[in-house]
């Protein structure tokens, strides 16, 4: 490294983010530094952390966990990695414990979260156990004119997404609802459609219904200008059109609102599935014995376990999930000027940033 790494760090709630030099530590032997090609910026690095909540790594901290880049040093056991492009785990389970033997690596309890619980991606570099790390084929990126930045959204957004599909169990010709297509519930919608399902997206926001629409999927639904009895009448009225099923519906709620959870869970009917991706801050008004009288599934979905992350990846470099519509990059050095826009809700796009190495 020619000159010393650059992390951009939290020093207090709200408080501008502040550019600082650092080195990097003597590697143990299962460790790597990956120079960053992109990290995106998630709802959560302001909702959760900069916001206020506190992060278990002390400040100073900086955030971000989407996070795409080359190994450039390696532990004396992870040299395969050298050199290696790679997306590193939003959430780096240890791969040990009860849970991760069992396939349950998405609530290791001895997980890391870059941005959390150690320093995170809005940084030139970053040092990660090696573990789960996914290895990209840059040859295939660089054939579907997609650059390792932008495979950052993969580490969270996509992957987050297609833990949930799985999660619902999606079909060929299942009928899935999609709420919310910021970042996650456009991945979702994309995913679930790749997979087979009649996807149906629900959004407050044309913009982003009219991407969804051009990415595939069956209907989409300004929610913002439709009673949540209207909704529902709609969608069963496409079922009919479709000849689809009317009942067993999948619905993933990703809009992580209040509004969003009560409309999602109103929609389960006989047999349905409810996959809570969003969350939500705000107490939900429902009636749980709807469920039972269902016989609905609730499920909460967290994260995605790095065996899974290759599949996700599959999808989008056979080019059945789109990502670079979805996304725009900014330098890094504009992160302050990003988290603002976020906070204003000004993006239309999920934000990459991008170091200028």
């Amino acid at each position: 490294m020619s000159a010393k790494p650059i992390r951009w760090v939290m020093t207090g709630a709200g408080m501008p983010l502040v550019p600082t030099e650092f080195d990097t530590a003597a590697l143990a032997p299962n460790e790597v530094v990956v120079e960053i090609a992109g990290c995106g910026v998630c709802q959560s690095d302001l909702d959760h952390y900069y916001d206020g909540v506190c992060t278990k790594h002390e400040l100073p901290l900086a955030l971000g966990h989407e996070i795409s880049g080359h190994v450039v040093d390696a532990g004396a056991d992870a040299l395969w990695y050298t050199d290696r492009a790679v997306v590193i785990p939003a959430l780096i389970p240890c791969g040990r414990c009860e849970a991760c033997l069992r396939g349950r690596a998405e609530i290791c309890q001895d997980r890391k979260m870059p941005g959390n619980d150690m320093h995170g991606g809005f940084a030139t570099h970053i040092t990660v156990p090696v573990h789960g790390l996914c290895v990209v084929d840059e040859r295939r990126m660089a054939a579907l004119g997609i650059d390792l930045a932008d495979l950052s959204v993969i580490a969270d957004g996509v992957t987050r997404a297609y833990h949930a599909v799985v999660r619902a169990g999606v079909r060929k010709k299942d009928l899935v609802v999609v709420h919310g297509l910021d970042d996650v519930g456009g991945y979702a919608a994309q995913i679930a459609t790749a997979l087979g399902g009649i996807v149906v997206a629900l959004d407050e926001d044309d913009d982003r219904l009219a991407a969804i629409r051009s990415a595939g999927v069956a209907l989409a639904l300004n929610s913002a200008q439709m009673a949540p009895h209207d909704v529902k009448s709609e969608i069963e009225a496409f079922a009919a059109r479709r000849s689809l099923p009317r009942s067993g519906w999948i619905v993933l709620e990703c809009s992580g609102t209040r509004a969003g959870h009560e409309t999602a869970y109103g929609l389960i009917d006989h047999g349905a599935t409810l996959v809570i991706v969003g969350s939500a801050a705000d107490k939900v008004d429902i009636r749980l014995s709807d469920a039972t009288a269902y016989d609905a599934r609730v499920i909460g979905s967290w994260g995605c376990p790095p065996e899974l992350y290759p599949a996700a990846l599959e999808l989008v470099m056979n080019g059945r999930v789109r990502i670079c519509q979805f996304a725009e990059k900014h330098p890094l050095r504009e992160i302050n000027r990003v988290f603002e826009a976020a906070h204003a809700a000004a993006l239309k796009r999920h934000a990459v940033l991008v170091p200028e190495l």
